[in-house]
């Protein structure tokens, strides 16, 4: 995320000639020798190899070809397609001639040479400036700085360029609030890729500086773009620009190679923020990072959307709460900025939707070095993030609880007594409540691991369900068995559960000591 004063200055040199260049290649290939771009995309686990290039008619082409097929094939659906092109060209070039004059008579025509007959042109592939034999396969021919030749137009191959296979802003957008674009790669790394945020310009605004562009979108002509100096992934809005639209410039890369630029509008302005937060007060004591030696872990219930919105949450549980603030997309912005303030290594979420988890957490956390894991329960489930830069993720146990009860040698005992009261068996073997267990390994010593349980206990206010005694001592099972295989010593339990102060349960789980086998 942060970058030395040396090594941005170096990026921003690189993002400015890849811009430069991108905006060359866009337009007509006015220099002589310039290549167009002939984008191949062939991985072993597709049968098919895909083919993206643009004809002198301007007429793109995506073709999709077995990878098995012999190169002599596609030359010739290439030159089968350069023909056509031609020919619809041609047509429609004598169609606008003869079309009414601005007088209402026909254009003036007189006999004019005949019409031109297209010869099929000649189409050949070039590696190290030798011709690419007929009978090569695709996938060996198709090799990354080949040069493909159609007609007297020159294309440069480039094989499994870096390319966004998604890119999302977020529908709500507040000042004060960082903003992490949903992004994926193909080919690339984000780490290696470049941005540049842009917000619209003011009415009334002055002209932007002289050589910077006031919109670089096409597809917007309406709207102008003033540059913002934020050259990262995530951009946190100031209260300047409420009322804006924000669009970012990004540029997929590899470490040495760029792909095709691409360029996204929000579809909402900046909203105002709820000002300072109770957690801003705690992110005084988080400004940096833990050493390599020490472990910050943040354990949070973020409660998920689909109790957010019941009327039973509005009126009972949060009757103090705006109806604003319980909507899903202000939540967000919130939860993405206490969590990420906190600069921790490990982080247990419960009660996460799915969607929050992919199209939110997952782009907001990963923009700061966190990667995370999933697992479902019913409507919500849990989620657990790990610094990239300190662990890598070992192995998964994530448990069913009562799925374990029943089944589970482990449990033989607990379930015996459970047997002897028949309601009691009934409402625990009901409950959907599930254990998240990840061992990770210190990406500096491999021999150091940690297992991080992660769990939401049930609860119901009306409800004294037994499985509150009975789930935190499955729990300390199912870990400890994870433990004795993963040979780690080092635990971390991000618990919700569900319990105040002074209740007799938590008395219980409190007073009662676990033996771990170490």
């Amino acid at each position: 995320m942060w970058r030395l004063p040396g090594a941005r200055a170096a990026l921003r040199v690189i993002r400015t000639a890849v811009e430069k260049l991108s905006r060359a290649e866009a337009g007509s290939q006015t220099a002589a020798g310039a290549m167009e771009r002939a984008v191949v995309r062939c991985v072993p686990s597709e049968p098919k190899l895909s083919l993206s290039f643009a004809l002198a008619d301007g007429s793109h082409k995506n073709m999709q070809r077995d990878q098995s097929e012999p190169l002599g094939r596609v030359l010739s659906r290439i030159a089968t397609n350069a023909l056509k092109g031609h020919a619809k060209a041609a047509a429609a070039k004598k169609s606008r001639k003869s079309r009414p004059n601005a007088s209402g008579g026909a254009a003036c025509s007189g006999p004019g040479p005949e019409p031109a007959v297209f010869c099929e042109p000649v189409v050949k592939l070039y590696y190290r400036e030798e011709a690419v034999a007929e009978d090569v396969l695709n996938v060996d021919a198709w090799q990354d700085g080949a040069v493909l030749q159609i007609g007297d137009v020159k294309y440069k191959v480039e094989r499994n360029p870096p390319a966004f296979t998604e890119l999302q802003l977020p529908r709500y957008i507040m000042a004060g609030f960082p903003v992490c674009p949903k992004l994926s790669l193909e080919f690339g790394d984000p780490a290696s890729s470049l941005f540049r945020w842009y917000k619209e310009a003011k009415p009334g605004a002055a002209e932007p500086e002289v050589g910077v562009p006031s919109s670089l979108s096409p597809s917007s002509p309406s709207s102008s773009w003033t540059e913002t100096d934020v050259e990262e992934r995530v951009y946190t809005p100031s209260n300047a620009d409420i009322g804006l639209r924000l669009k970012l410039h990004c540029t997929p890369g590899d470490g040495q190679r760029f792909g095709h630029s691409r360029e996204l509008e929000s579809v909402c302005v900046v909203e105002a923020g709820p000002g300072t937060c109770t957690f801003d007060h705690r992110h005084l004591y988080t400004k940096k990072v833990t050493e390599d030696a020490l472990i910050r872990t943040v354990s949070y219930n973020i409660l998920a959307d689909t109790y957010a919105q019941t009327e039973f949450s509005r009126t009972v549980l949060y009757p103090y709460c705006a109806p604003y603030a319980l909507e899903l997309d202000y939540r967000q912005n919130l939860i993405q900025k206490e969590l990420t303030g906190y600069n921790a290594d490990v982080i247990c979420l419960q009660e996460v939707d799915r969607a929050v988890f992919s199209d939110s957490l997952v782009p907001a956390l990963e923009a700061f070095g966190l990667e995370g894991v999933f697992r479902i329960k019913q409507h919500e489930g849990l989620a657990t993030f790990y610094r990239k830069s300190k662990f890598s993720l070992l192995s998964q146990h994530d448990i069913s609880f009562y799925e374990a009860l029943e089944s589970d040698p482990l449990h033989k005992e607990l379930l015996e007594k459970l047997v002897l009261y028949p309601s009691a068996q009934e409402k625990v073997l009901q409950r959907s409540s599930v254990l998240q267990v990840s061992v990770l390994q210190s990406t500096k010593d491999s021999s150091k691991r940690i297992c991080v349980a992660n769990t939401h206990l049930y609860w119901h206010p009306k409800e004294n369900c037994p499985s509150i005694l009975i789930s935190p001592q499955k729990q300390n099972e199912e870990t400890i068995s994870v433990i004795k295989k993963a040979e780690t010593k080092g635990v971390v339990h991000g618990i919700d559960l569900d319990l105040v102060k002074g209740a007799p349960t938590l008395n219980c789980i409190s007073a009662t000591q676990i033996q771990m086998p170490f």
